[in-house]
């Protein structure tokens, strides 16, 4: 399911990053990896903060949801 739909503080295994791969690395040097964990800490309007590697990010609903989990 897309990072965007994920439940609010469940630890989540991130299985695929979807987009250019422009759009990949970025996410990949924010932290978001295959396998690594992820969650969701807040959701306001779509718009998501999650934890991952000991960093809160936000992302836009459109951004979560090429993430897959």
């Amino acid at each position: 399911m897309p990072l965007a739909m994920a439940p609010l503080y469940e630890s989540l295994t991130i299985r695929k990053i979807t987009g250019r791969d422009e759009v990949r690395q970025h996410l990949a040097e924010l932290g978001f990896v295959v396998d690594s964990q992820v969650t969701v800490v807040s959701q306001i309007a779509g718009n998501l903060i999650v934890q991952v590697k000991d960093s809160r990010i936000a992302l836009d609903r459109g951004m979560a949801s090429r993430i897959l989990v």
